[in-house]
Order: C-alpha cells, then structure tokens, then sequence
C-alpha cells in the first residue's frame, strides 16, 4: 500500500511539474519572457518609421516602429530583437514562426485580419497620392484609371491605387518609389502622409507633390499570428499599447519621430 501511495505521490508531483512546461509549449507570451526577447520583424527602409543610419561608423537602426516596439518589449518585461527583411517576405516570415510580431505601419485590413491577429491601433495615418510637381493630369486617385504607378506589391497602397485602376510598379523602397515619379518613368504612388513629409524635410527641393488624401485614417496595428499559441501575446500587447498611450509615451515618440502626435484615436 505505502508503495502504491508513494508511486500516486511521485505521479502528481511529476505532473504538476510537467503542467506548466506544457502550458509554456503552448503559450508563445511564455516563451518570449523565458528567452528574454520578442523578435520584431521590419524592413529599415521606410523613415522615419523604420530605417537604418550610419552614426559614428556605425549602422543603426531607428525610427517610430523601433521606438514603439521597444516600448512595447520594455512592457512585456523583455528587450526587443530586430529582424529586417523586405516588405514581401515579412508575412511569409511571421507564417513560419521566425518573428513574434511585425512592427512596420502595417495597416489593418479585413482581408489581413482574416488570416492574422491584431493589436489595438497604435497611430493613425492617412494615405496621400503623390505626383510630379509639373504633373496637371492627376489630381485626385478617381484619375489613375489606366496609369501606372510604383509601390511595394501586395501593401496597401497599392492595392488602393490598383483599386482605381492603376498598375503598379514594384519598388522595395520609398526612395525609389519617389525617384521613378520623379523621372517620370511612371504617373504616381501612394503612401503615407506622415513618410511624404519626412522625404520631404531630407530633399526639400524634390519636384513632387499631393493631390488627394484619404479620409478616413487608416489603423495600424502591430501584427501577429492567428492562433491559440498567440492569443496570450496579442492580449498583451494591446494592453502595452493601451498603457503607453494613457502615459503619453506613444505620444512622445511620435513627436520625436514626425514632429506631430499621430497616435491619438480619432474623434468620432
């Protein structure tokens, strides 16, 4: 009998440690706070939201979603770990389970969130339509029926001007986007607001213009995998983001980013 009993209590005791082990395996919030780190991806080509600069013989990475998402960690009681990899193998990427979540102005969609869970928005933008300087064609995205125009494939730029009848060109990066209106090579791009401004406070004589801007503000959100193993990260970020902008942190990184607060919600 003492040797049943003693084999029950070894049993229990060997669940009980086995439980929680179990319920880690499952719960990527456990895991990150195990490794010490949440694995952000970006891409570190879009100023002043994520980019690389060459400061004292170094290249460092900066910029509002590398702020946001040190916060963020900062909250989750871990650092933040970048991975940079380009626009059309981010999602790919997140599917494969390389990085925990992706920090890069991804705007919420309802075809994105049909397949990936969102945090709470955590900055509003709006999208601008950008055409040469000297360009009188275009002056509204109602006028980019047949026209061309450069943006990364599959973001929401550019399934917005493909929306209107556009073709799009695709381009890595908003430099290169710009450089193709500016030489004409095609007809506009859309991007956002907040990124046109700061390409124009680096090159302040560029021959480029707005002619149309959205009005409604597009959500941005950090963006994470669809499944139970997430659900514990994504409640947890929604409740970081949720904390920085009650402390007015959001609000001060986007001030120091884009010298005006784009992460206030939006009167009704």
């Amino acid at each position: 009998m003492k040797k049943v009993f003693a084999l029950a209590l070894a049993l229990v005791l060997a669940l009980a440690c086995f439980a929680p082990a179990m319920a880690e395996e499952n719960d990527l919030l456990a895991r990150i706070k195990q490794r010490g780190s949440v694995i952000v991806a970006m891409e570190g080509t879009w100023s002043p939201w994520t980019y690389v600069e060459e400061i004292d013989g170094e290249e460092v990475l900066l910029g509002f979603d590398v702020d946001v998402s040190r916060a963020i960690a900062k909250k989750l009681g871990v650092e933040a770990s970048f991975e940079l990899c380009q626009w059309d193998s981010i999602f790919g990427g997140l599917d494969a389970k390389r990085y925990d979540f992706v920090a890069n102005g991804v705007d919420w969609t309802e075809e994105r969130a049909a397949k990936y869970a969102f945090s709470i928005p955590y900055c509003y933008t709006h999208t601008v339509l950008i055409v040469r300087s000297d360009n009188e064609d275009i002056k509204s995205f109602e006028d980019l029926k047949g026209k061309r125009t450069a943006n990364t494939l599959s973001s929401t730029y550019a399934q917005l001007t493909e929306s209107y009848g556009a073709t799009t060109d695709g381009v890595d990066d908003l430099d290169a986007t710009i450089e193709l209106v500016m030489l004409g090579r095609v007809d506009a791009t859309a991007n956002s607001e907040d990124a046109f401004y700061d390409y124009l406070r680096v090159h302040p004589d560029a021959p480029i213009k707005i002619v149309d801007r959205t009005e409604e503000a597009n959500l941005v959100c950090i963006e994470m995998r669809k499944d139970a193993d997430s659900a514990s990260l994504v409640e947890a970020v929604s409740k970081a983001i949720e904390e920085l902008r009650a402390e007015g942190v959001l609000a001060e990184l986007s001030i120091k980013n884009f010298g005006g607060d784009i992460t206030a919600v939006p009167a009704e």
